[in-house]
């Protein structure tokens, strides 16, 4: 499991575009948001440089 802190991560709107990002590079991922912490989490089979990336593509760059 890969742990994200992302500091842009401020809403509900935030918290749908990073499902949609994360689940287009594996549609099985499991994800887990601590809104308040800005925190992410997932589960996946994928390389944690991929997410990464795409979260910094999509605009939540993590911290």
């Amino acid at each position: 499991m890969y742990e994200f802190k992302l500091p842009d991560m401020t809403c509900g709107h935030c918290v749908a575009a990073i499902t949609k990002t994360v689940q287009a590079l594996d549609s099985s991922a499991k994800l887990e948001f601590d809104r308040e912490a800005r925190i992410l989490r997932v589960e996946s089979e994928k390389g944690r440089e991929l997410f990464v990336a795409a979260l910094t593509e999509e605009g939540y760059p993590p911290a």
